[in-house]
């Protein structure tokens, strides 16, 4: 045990730091933390201990990997997203602070409604639909997505938030497969350019899964399915809100109007950018 608490953070940081991570000191005290399973006010209070060699190796292997540009949240398994704890996988799309202006934008429709229904397209790990539903304990909410291993990973996460008896999940392409009225039809669906992958950063190309980044040549093909099919499953009053990209919004408005829905708010993100849509029917 010759290194200390102290004297690993800063190697790391320093490390980090050459390798172009923005977060360089915060990343290496949560490994640190995810490391040696002490928290941040221990490590402050003695930071001259010395480090056991398990824990030197641990944490010299996620310092790795963060090095190659792999996310924490894909290093420690899991994801804080509106103040909650999400597993995450490669399967699924690691959930982003901007996804949280949807969650805004919902609850705010979903006040004074009754025994509300949610449709969640596309749900990865499920941090949209789950967290309406622990946000909403009088709701239900079907959570679908194309991939078997992504709907595995939203079923243990809606276990461990204690909502799995509010939710059922339906291996489905888009529409296909769903039956019923929803109240909401929520989406966070992949919207980036298949030109354009290439040139996301590392941490985002390398490490989530294509299909939750891939939009189709001009990033609209799921705003067309979409558009395209929630006609057959929203309620009367029903509303859908979705997640947009950067300079998007002209366009996914175009194709909802042309599908007989009307705009009815927008909403920005922590950057000023419109990053959601809510839709009704015309």
């Amino acid at each position: 045990m010759s290194e200390t608490r102290r004297a690993l953070l800063k190697q790391a940081g320093e490390r980090l730091a050459a390798s172009g991570i923005d977060t360089a000191a915060l990343d290496a005290r949560l490994l640190f933390q995810a490391a040696s399973g002490l928290r941040h006010e221990d490590i402050v209070a003695e930071p001259d201990l010395g480090v056991p060699r398990d824990v030197l190796t641990r944490f010299s292997e996620f310092i790795d990997r963060r090095c190659r540009c792999e996310p924490v949240s894909r290093i420690l398994g899991t994801r804080e997203f509106y103040g909650r704890s999400f597993r995450v996988t490669p399967d699924v799309l690691d959930p982003r602070a901007d996804t949280e202006t949807l969650i805004e934008a919902a609850l705010g429709l979903a006040q004074g409604r009754e025994a509300l229904r949610i449709l969640d397209l596309g749900t990865g790990s499920g941090a949209i639909a789950l967290t309406l539903l622990a946000e909403l304990p009088w709701a239900t909410a079907v959570a679908s997505d194309l991939s078997a291993a992504a709907l595995r990973v939203a079923k243990d996460n809606a276990e461990a938030l204690g909502v799995a008896g509010r939710a059922s999940f339906v291996q489905a392409n888009w529409f296909a497969g769903i039956g019923g009225s929803f109240d909401l039809i929520v989406s966070n669906p992949p919207y980036i350019r298949l030109g354009d992958i290439a040139g996301l950063a590392a941490d985002v190309r390398e490490f989530d899964p294509l299909g939750a980044l891939d939009g189709g040549p001009d990033g609209l093909e799921a705003y067309r399915r979409i558009s395209g099919g929630a006609g057959n499953n929203l309620a009367l009053e029903g509303r859908v809100v979705l997640e947009i990209g950067a300079e998007q919004e002209d366009a996914v408005n175009e194709l909802f109007t042309d599908q007989g829905f009307a705009r009815e708010s927008q909403h920005l993100d922590l950057s000023g950018l419109v990053r959601c849509l809510v839709f009704r029917r015309a």
